[in-house]
């Protein structure tokens, strides 16, 4: 259903809602809203354009609303009209907050609810919106990071409302635990703290001394959160964007104030550092950030096992380490708005029947054509797997650079959006 029209510079941009089942499998059951934004140029206001749907990362982000039209944006709207889906639970599509979950009386209802919120359940979405705009007719989708993931499962469940597929830095492993994902992570992320330090090597003893004065002090941000060093060190997860290291140290500089006590963590520090963790505005993201890999296993907190091997990601070691995208048990406890999740998000580590999202015959026999940019030192999607992936899937060309790090798409949209544009049309 069509709910708002509103022009800008450059575009016109139409809202779109859609009540869909939680559960696929029951059609006629509990329903939730699916909201996305359909992108015109403003000089075709009529444009019958196929369509092309943006997979946002994650899990459990929102797709951001065009503030201009720009970027890989512009580019697309030469040939397509661009559809921004807000994943289930996400933005505008029943989101999942604290609030939105309060009035389940338990734990477990909480994690029955939340397990429809993987990406088997989002590409049913697609599916579902697709029929109701264009019926039978194709589409081309467009998956960063998560978002690739989803794309796979769109590829393996239902290629056919699929015209093309193109992923940036989103090419999922097939098989395998999760702690196989992590013990490759881990090491990319050692590397990443050891060329901060080379880049701004008097950062070491400023960080030092915030996890010093972290140690010994009760700090909380601003939203209530506990800054104890080990939500500090979760800063690192910034590493693997190509602003990442300066985003930290330039933060680090404000660090501290002086006042009538002495040197204390300023309020914009605060402030700033938590304006980067995104997990209490985007609680899917903590709450099944590890089911994203699982298929008939639990996670059982693999990023805490694996990195508790890790001597160099003890808070007390010198230098500090940073950690990565990972996620922590006790991150329902230092987190004010995750704690009233922790019950829950127990369940979910614990959880072992995840259904398979992949199926290797289909995508062995795939026909769609797909174009993947592989980012060469991608801190969060593993090279090694992505590269096993592309070679289990028929029709996939691939382009592997070191020239952009997992926000290239963000950075250099423009010339990576036609890039992967003429991978699928044979024209690179």
């Amino acid at each position: 259903m069509l709910v708002s029209t509103h022009q800008h510079p450059g575009l016109i941009v139409k809202g779109h809602r859609f009540d869909v089942p939680l559960n696929h499998d029951q059609p006629k059951g509990q329903t939730i809203s699916v909201f996305a934004r359909e992108l015109l140029p403003a000089d075709k206001p009529n444009s019958n354009a196929p369509y092309i749907v943006y997979l946002q990362g994650g899990p459990g982000f929102e797709c951001r609303p065009p503030l201009t039209c720009s970027g890989w944006i512009k580019e697309a709207l030469k040939d397509y009209r661009v559809l921004l889906l807000d994943q289930r639970g996400t933005g505008n599509s029943s989101p999942i907050s604290v609030h939105s979950m309060a009035h389940f009386e338990t734990a477990s209802a909480q994690a029955e609810y939340l397990g429809f919120f993987r990406a088997d359940a989002i590409v049913k979405d697609a599916e579902y919106i697709r029929k109701r705009l264009i019926g039978d007719e194709r589409w081309t989708i467009l998956g960063q990071s998560f978002g690739g993931f989803c794309a796979v499962h769109y590829l393996s469940a239902a290629p056919e409302g699929l015209q093309a597929a193109m992923i940036t830095g989103g090419l999922p492993p097939l098989t395998g635990h999760a702690d196989r994902v992590y013990e490759a992570t881990c090491q990319r992320v050692l590397n990443r703290n050891k060329r901060y330090y080379k880049r701004y090597p008097d950062d070491r003893g400023l960080v030092q001394r915030v996890v010093e004065y972290l140690a010994s002090n009760h700090v909380e941000l601003p939203g209530g959160t506990h800054l104890s060093p080990r939500v500090f060190q979760q800063l690192g997860m910034l590493f693997g964007r190509s602003t990442g290291f300066e985003s930290l140290h330039y933060l680090l500089e404000y660090a501290f104030v002086k006042g009538k006590s002495g040197f204390a963590l300023s309020h914009r520090f605060l402030r700033a550092v938590q304006n980067q963790l995104p997990f209490e505005v985007n609680p899917i993201y903590a709450l099944l950030h590890e089911a994203i890999y699982c298929q008939q296993e639990a996670s059982n907190w693999s990023a805490q096992r694996v990195s508790q091997r890790v001597e160099d990601f003890h808070v007390d070691r010198k230098p500090f380490f940073f950690t990565g995208e990972m996620v922590y048990p006790w991150m329902f406890t230092d987190y004010q708005q995750l704690r009233p999740f922790a019950e829950t998000a127990m369940i979910l580590a614990q959880k072992s029947d995840w259904s398979v999202l992949y199926k290797k015959d289909v995508l062995q026999s795939n026909q769609v054509p797909c174009a993947a940019l592989i980012y060469d030192d991608d801190m969060y999607v593993e090279r090694e797997f992505s590269m096993e992936t592309a070679e289990s899937i028929e029709n996939m060309r691939i382009w592997v650079t070191n020239q952009y790090d997992h926000n290239g798409l963000g950075v250099e949209g423009s010339y990576i959006f036609s890039y992967l544009r003429d991978l699928i049309s044979g024209k690179r």
